[in-house]
């Protein structure tokens, strides 16, 4: 859906081996961490974060007198930490999205955090509000990402309004031969909701509806209702029958790549896609994605990266002191922002990136109205049926026809 890191660093079952003999340590309820000499914690991060945490890892253990296995599972880390849970040989910490936590809450995974409330007000408010679910904090969160335009300067001097304005400039740059695509915006033959969600919205679309406390709540599907149907039409006018600024030849695999190889002068895509474009030596700025000329505006979801405790990890209390007390130092979170420059989610980190990086500012602007990402575990039923229906919508079949299956599809998995 988002960024993909790509190769496996360590395999599955030698992470699970190794998370699997640390059992016999955990301290007593009455005992201190630091207590707990010859203890350990385990750690599950991708490979980019797992790289950036271990120096963290060993001074945390150097302090606490226990080892600190950071372990890189970078392929399907949320179904293999579910399954990992299940068999009792999962880690004390898995570090992963914020979208997460209603499947993980749900399998009894994870654990509640605790922070204090000085604690909780160093962070941003919204990625506080994006890992707190049914009243209770289950993360810690580091880093949010949001969607934005990320646009060629060279052939797109000046950020469009509209998406009729882009789809505009796009056309006239393929007319004269200085681009091959009108957007790169990924969709591929299974769609992707996470990208069209900004269009979507701006159509006036909308996946759930929100309970009186502001929640998500299921019961109140957007997906087939005629809301749905009609910003499908805008998306259908913008796919392969229409104007061709949407094609499912747009992948999650090249749309970064067109744009660093200019095939397009505009991408939408996140703060990940920034070291390619400088490394393609592009010089590109960063605005909000626009909406529909008449439309609502256009809303990303908002992702935060967090730490889970383990709910059957070996050395819990370990863990809780890990994620309270070390996660939340600028110091990790600046860290982990150079193993991949996402805005932080501490306020102290965010202030001391942001002077050498405007990006981020940018990225920030671009999301501000943006929706936290649904952490129901509905939301599971969405990104298959919704994905497919998209793709094809954008390769030509009927609107109506298509959301409106996919809804009935959606619910039917929600019920």
């Amino acid at each position: 859906m988002r960024i993909r890191t790509a190769g496996v660093v360590a395999a599955f079952a030698l992470a699970l081996a190794a998370s699997g003999c640390g059992g016999s340590d955990e301290p007593a309820a009455n005992e201190s961490p630091k207590a707990a000499a010859g203890g350990k914690l385990v750690i599950w991060a991708d490979d980019k974060r797992a790289a950036a945490l271990k120096p963290f890892g060993e001074k945390f253990g150097q302090e606490n007198g226990v080892t600190v296995e950071v372990q890189a599972v970078s392929k399907d880390l949320q179904t293999n930490f579910v399954t990992a849970h299940q068999q009792g040989s999962g880690p004390d910490v898995v570090v992963g999205a914020h979208d997460w936590i209603g499947n993980l809450v749900q399998n009894g995974a994870i654990d509640p955090v605790q922070l204090t409330a000085e604690q909780k007000s160093g962070f941003n408010p919204t990625a506080v509000k994006a890992v707190t679910f049914n009243g209770q904090l289950y993360g810690v969160p580091y880093a949010m990402e949001n969607l934005a335009l990320i646009r060629n300067t060279a052939l797109a001097p000046e950020a469009p309004k509209t998406i009729e304005e882009l789809v505009a400039t796009g056309k006239k740059l393929k007319a004269e031969k200085k681009a091959s695509e009108i957007l790169c915006l990924q969709s591929g033959q299974n769609g992707d909701a996470y990208h069209i969600y900004p269009l979507y919205t701006s159509a006036g679309g909308y996946l759930f509806g929100t309970a009186a406390n502001g929640d998500y709540d299921p019961k109140d599907l957007g997906v087939g209702k005629p809301e749905s149907i009609e910003a499908f039409k805008k998306i259908a006018a913008l796919g392969e029958k229409g104007e061709g600024a949407l094609k499912r030849s747009i992948t999650a695999e090249n749309s970064i790549a067109n744009f660093g190889a200019k095939k397009c002068a505009f991408l939408v895509s996140g703060p990940w896609a920034i070291a390619d474009a400088k490394k393609a030596n592009i010089s590109y700025d960063i605005s909000p994605v626009p909406g529909f000329a008449g439309g609502k505006e256009a809303q990303p979801f908002v992702g935060v990266q967090s730490f889970y405790v383990a709910a059957k990890g070996k050395n819990k209390a370990l863990a809780q002191e890990f994620v309270a007390n070390y996660v939340t130092t600028p110091e990790l979170a600046v860290a982990l922002y150079n193993a991949e420059p996402r805005p932080p989610a501490l306020t102290a980190a965010l202030d001391q990136v942001k002077g050498t990086d405007p990006d981020l500012a940018k990225f920030q602007e671009a999301g501000k109205n943006g929706q936290v990402l649904p952490a129901i575990p509905a939301m599971a039923a969405i990104w298959d049926p919704f994905g497919k229906a998209q793709a094809a919508i954008i390769g030509g079949a009927d609107p109506t026809k298509t959301i409106t299956a996919a809804g009935k599809t959606i619910s039917g998995q929600i019920k």
